[in-house]
């Protein structure tokens, strides 16, 4: 096995759990592809877009918003988000996160253990990520 993995998103696989669902995944590493215990994604919400509420038992997730605005829901409170900020939600704790921008919301999302997330979205349907997301994501906007 090699010493470390390596990603691209021209190279990166890219899937949407659901066809009605709002949000999308570019997956970078997994332990599918990577062998390792979390999954890293780049988590992009259409505008308007949301997280169904959602819990993990055992996981903590992690998101850093690396472009837009949205809003994080969680425990009865809620908070605005925007580019350069983190949040870390604890085993348990259902949340949403929710595009409250004039355009798409990314971010960096991590969940360890992977607690069958990977599986999950490999289960969906590919897709691609668009001119846009390349743009945004590769730092040209």
């Amino acid at each position: 096995m090699d010493s470390f993995s390596f990603e691209t998103l021209a190279t990166a696989k890219a899937f949407r759990i659901a066809p009605s669902d709002t949000n999308y995944f570019a997956i970078l590493f997994d332990p599918h592809k990577d062998k390792c215990e979390p999954i890293f994604v780049i988590e992009i919400f259409n505008v308007g877009g949301a997280t169904p509420p959602n819990s993990h038992s055992h996981a903590h997730e992690f998101f850093y918003v690396l472009h837009g605005e949205g809003i994080a829901r969680c425990g009865g409170t809620s908070r605005p988000i925007r580019k350069g900020d983190a949040l870390l939600l604890r085993p348990g704790a259902e949340h949403v996160v929710e595009n409250t921008g004039a355009g798409k919301l990314y971010t960096l999302t991590v969940m360890t253990p992977n607690e069958g997330f990977s599986e999950l979205i490999r289960a969906g349907e590919r897709v691609t990520l668009d001119a846009g997301d390349l743009s945004v994501l590769g730092g040209a906007a």
